[in-house]
């Protein structure tokens, strides 16, 4: 496997904490894994240039490490949708440069774990969708399923909406997002009678836990 897209059924839902645990879970492998974050919102100015934290947290989860320019290609300021956020920036996001970045780091790397911005229909732009890229990296995609009430809904549309938009659906994680969600385990049995791809993980509500750790609760098919 090349690699995969990390997508989520929103925002905020816990797509670095997979897609970290992912690049681990790769390594243990034997695999070279190398994170990808081609538009990552909400940037700090730091004395090399607009960093993300998101997009560092997927550096620091790679083996070999990359530049952060390839890793992180569009680092925007300010922590809005891409599209306001690269218009506020005077920036265009451009999907031969996304290209270019991914290829260098496909040099380098065994396999790719590109994570996504926002939800699967999350515009990049005006005229640039994020199933444009996935599609022109040709990768299969890993959808996050933030374990909150309504996310049988958003899961449910997710997925649909991947397949409408003619991507493959590697499989699914369910992460804990709500401490205080009821009956949650009661939602996996549901999740998968309803998505149309194996589970490959179910991870607890542990914010500060390594990535590492998380990797061994994951499968990832051959």
């Amino acid at each position: 496997m090349q690699g995969m897209y990390v997508t989520g059924t929103d925002t905020g839902i816990g797509k670095t904490r997979v897609s970290t645990a992912l690049l681990h879970a790769l390594r243990a492998r034997g695999l070279r894994a190398a994170g990808m974050k081609p538009v990552a919102s909400g940037c700090e100015a730091t004395a090399a240039g607009w960093r993300n934290e998101d997009a560092l947290a997927l550096q620091a989860a790679s083996d070999p490490v990359p530049a952060y320019e390839d890793l992180n290609p569009y680092a925007l300021p300010l922590p809005l949708a891409p599209e306001l956020a690269a218009r506020d920036a005077g920036v265009q996001i451009d999907l031969a440069r996304i290209l270019a970045a991914h290829a260098r780091l496909q040099v380098q790397a065994d396999t790719l774990v590109v994570e996504g911005v926002g939800g699967w229909d999350a515009p990049l732009s005006a005229t640039l969708r994020q199933v444009d890229v996935v599609r022109a990296l040709d990768l299969p995609v890993v959808l996050v399923v933030g374990l909150r009430l309504g996310c049988l809904n958003h899961a449910i549309l997710s997925a649909r909406a991947i397949a409408a938009d003619g991507c493959r659906l590697l499989g699914w994680i369910g992460n804990a997002i709500d401490p205080g969600m009821e009956r949650r385990e009661d939602q996996r049995p549901m999740l998968q009678a309803r998505i149309p791809a194996p589970c490959l993980g179910w991870l607890p509500h542990a914010p500060e836990a390594d990535p590492a750790a998380f990797s061994r609760l994951l499968t990832i098919p051959d």
